[in-house]
Order: structure tokens, then C-alpha cells, then sequence
């Protein structure tokens, strides 16, 4: 559902750019953000990389932007400005269609009146679950996931449909690389063997360390007078385990066994 429904706010903005400053622009560039808690809106776009070729103030831009997003974006029910950041908030009516489709669609797939003699128009169906991850141990929460993601592809399966169960493996990512740097900063080599503790539990370990070291840095630079956005975006182990993805990603053989040691 997000892909979709930041899709048709992504065209809406683009088609702002287009009429109000003639700036042509790729979707991919278009960024949005949850909107903070503290401010109305569901969806938020920083306007800054625009505001150059819009000539106006960040205010303005972002103003002109939800204004025409507004009248134009049947999903989007109104806008407010926090400097350069433009809040879309959107209408009680896109939840509400989009609930009554789901609703129906659900209805279709479990069928609590059909009869068994009555046919059925089979559908191939992907059920995800539970995907655990390799930064903490298997907990009683992943077997309620394990019961309820079989439960649920059985039932379909029970309705006529053809299941794919499929579990996900979730052992890459910037998370897991958190694990990882904090081994390789503060675990002097140590191992399951070496310390007496199971291997999913030393993971996890050290996925808690990098937390406590990170969160540190951050008030650290909050108390020397950076903001705390951007305290969070510059302490140094956010750049580390930024740069430390980046290796992963383009296979840099020292990172990627380093990955295999610790999965």
C-alpha cells in the first residue's frame, strides 16, 4: 500500500514542479518522510533542493507546492509549512476506499458462506512470516508470527487457493551492520566458545552496544550545541556504519566475512 500511495503524491508534486517552475524532475528524487509527531500532516517533502531553480524562499516553494498538490491530488486534504518542510496530510477518504477495497477483497479470499460443492476462482498467493532476523534470539513473539503466517496460508489454502509460504532471511541491512561494527570496535575477537554464550545471544550482545556507544555520541554533540537531527545524522558511528553498508553492498571481502562470521 505505501508504494502506491507515495507513488500518486510523488506525481503530484512532480506535476507542481512542472506547472509552477517548470523544473522537470525524476520520481526517485522526490523524497518523503514520515511527518514528525509533533507537526499535522502524514507525509512529509523538504523543498530545499528546489527552491534555487523555483527562485523563491523555502517558505514560498513549499507553500505554492501544497497549494497545487492540494487542488490537484485527490488524496492529499490539506497542507501545512515548518520552514522548508511541506506537511501533506492526507484525506479521510483515501483510508476509508481503501479499507472498503481490502475489506472486499478479504471477503473474496475467505469466504465463510461458500459452499464446498460451489466453485471458486483460484488465486496464486505469497504468504511472508515470520522472518526473523540474526541480531537477537527467536523469542516466544516469532512462534505467535510462525502460527499465525501458516494459520492464515492454510485457510487460503483451504478456499481453493494456491499458497507460497515464504520466509525471509533477514540477516543484511544496515541493522545487522550494527552488530557487526560493534564487534569489530569492542569484541577483541571474542566468540560463543570464548565467552561461554550462545551465538544468537553474542549477536545481540553487540547490536545493544552499538546503541549505547551511538546514543552517547549524540548527546554528546547535542551538549556541544548541535542539533539533535543532526547530531544523529553526523556522530561518528552513524557515518561508520553508514560507510560499513556501503563496503557490504559492493562486496568488499574483509566485510562481507565478517558478515559470515557473525550470521
Amino acid at each position: 500500500m505505501s508504494l502506491w500511495f507515495e507513488k500518486e503524491i510523488k506525481q503530484g508534486i512532480l506535476a507542481a514542479l512542472k506547472d509552477l517552475y517548470e523544473i522537470t524532475e525524476q520520481e526517485e528524487n522526490i523524497l518523503l518522510q514520515d511527518t514528525k509527531k509533533e507537526f499535522e500532516g502524514d507525509k512529509t517533502l523538504v523543498v530545499f533542493p528546489f527552491t534555487k531553480k523555483a527562485g523563491k524562499s523555502p517558505e514560498e516553494t513549499a507553500t505554492q507546492i501544497g497549494t497545487h498538490v492540494q487542488e490537484h491530488c485527490k488524496i492529499v486534504s490539506s497542507f501545512n509549512v515548518v520552514k522548508g518542510f511541506l506537511n501533506l496530510a492526507i484525506a479521510e477518504s483515501f483510508w476509508t476506499d481503501f479499507f472498503a477495497a481490502a475489506s472486499s477483497d478479504v471477503q473474496v479470499l475467505f469466504d465463510p458462506n461458500r459452499n464446498s460443492d460451489s466453485p471458486v476462482k483460484p488465486r496464486l498467493l505469497m504468504v511472508e512470516y515470520s522472518s526473523p532476523n540474526t541480531n537477537k534470539p527467536l523469542h516466544l513473539g516469532h512462534i505467535r508470527n510462525n502460527l499465525l503466517g501458516y494459520s492464515v496460508a492454510e485457510i487460503l489454502k483451504a478456499n481453493g487457493h494456491k499458497v507460497l509460504k515464504v520466509n525471509l532471511v533477514n540477516d543484511r541491512g544496515i541493522h545487522i551492520c550494527k552488530s557487526m561494527l560493534a564487534w569489530s570496535k569492542w569484541g577483541n575477537g571474542e566468540t560463543p566458545a570464548s565467552s561461554g554464550m550462545k551465538g544468537d545471544h553474542l549477536v545481540g550482545k553487540y547490536y545493544v552496544l552499538y546503541d549505547k556507544k551511538y546514543k552517547e555520541q549524540v548527546e554528546t554533540l547535542i551538549e556541544k550545541g548541535t542539533a539533535k537531527e543532526e547530531a544523529e545524522k553526523t556522530a561518528p558511528l552513524a557515518i561508520e556504519i553508514q560507510n560499513m553498508l556501503l563496503k557490504w553492498e559492493a562486496g568488499d571481502p574483509e566485510t562481507r566475512a565478517l558478515w559470515e562470521k557473525m550470521s
